[in-house]
């Protein structure tokens, strides 16, 4: 407890490279339990959660929207559950995007409740 990747307030980013590239098809997000909490509870957990990815860099251009070429696409949005299994899965929408990726964003919208900080234990990602 307490050796995590903490961020300041409710709402971080980050930017994972994969060691090769990817076609993603869900994102493992894990936190600690509250038994397992000095203090008892797990309010610093991720709430909503968004996973992108980034088009540019890719072979064969990105989507184009306007004539511009669109710099992320969204996968998924879905809520981590303090109430739940500390090890949550959840499936990404891969169908527009038949390809392989070196970088997934993990974009965290929200906590449970925690204004000072929000921790990340362990993110995987899970593809071909």
């Amino acid at each position: 407890p307490g050796n995590c990747w903490a961020f300041k307030g409710q709402q971080g980013q980050v930017v994972i490279k994969l060691p090769a590239r990817v076609r993603l098809t869900a994102i493992t997000v894990q936190h600690i339990t509250k038994e397992a909490s000095p203090s008892g509870t797990i309010i610093s957990a991720p709430k909503d959660i968004a996973v992108f990815v980034s088009l540019l860099g890719t072979s064969g251009g990105g989507l184009a929207l306007g004539g511009e070429r669109e710099e992320e696409t969204l996968l998924g949005m879905f809520t981590y559950n303090i109430e739940k299994d500390p090890i949550q899965t959840f499936p990404l929408k891969n169908m527009l995007l038949p390809r392989a990726f070196s970088h997934v964003k993990l974009l965290v919208k929200s906590n449970w409740g925690n204004p000072w900080y929000t921790c990340i234990y362990r993110v995987q990602v899970h593809g071909k």
